[in-house]
């Protein structure tokens, strides 16, 4: 796989999003990306307890600690590569986190509005 080049939605090059969890498509702790990462993780949101529930609501349960997969489950106040997608679906229901833009990779504009993004923006 030929990771994508590190540049984030400012321009500028892609921040660590987060080490604790260890997050990213390639667990390297940035929100890196490449044409293999079908679901686009290069979103770097901010988890609130209501994003956590809206995700686990709609299928994909980010909170409960899966130690099979050495996953504690995450909780509000982590970082985390998020899909793309699902962050334009959360932002369509009200309920999106909170983004990190310099960690949230240019690669996340083919799918989410850069104003959308400033929007969550911490």
């Amino acid at each position: 796989m030929k990771m994508d080049e590190k540049i984030n939605v400012l321009g500028g090059a892609l921040a660590p999003c987060s080490t604790d969890p260890l997050t990213g498509f390639f667990r390297d702790g940035h929100c890196n990306t490449c044409d293999e990462d079908a679901g686009s993780h290069t979103v770097c949101a901010v988890m609130t307890a209501e994003f956590l529930a809206y995700s686990k609501y709609v299928g994909n349960d980010l909170s409960t600690p899966r130690p099979e997969f050495g996953f504690a489950g995450l909780k509000p106040g982590d970082r985390w590569c998020l899909c793309a997608g699902r962050f334009a679906q959360a932002h369509d229901e009200g309920c999106a986190p909170r983004v990190h833009l310099a960690a949230t990779h240019a690669r996340a504009l083919e799918i989410v509005p850069i104003e959308v993004l400033k929007a969550q923006a911490e």
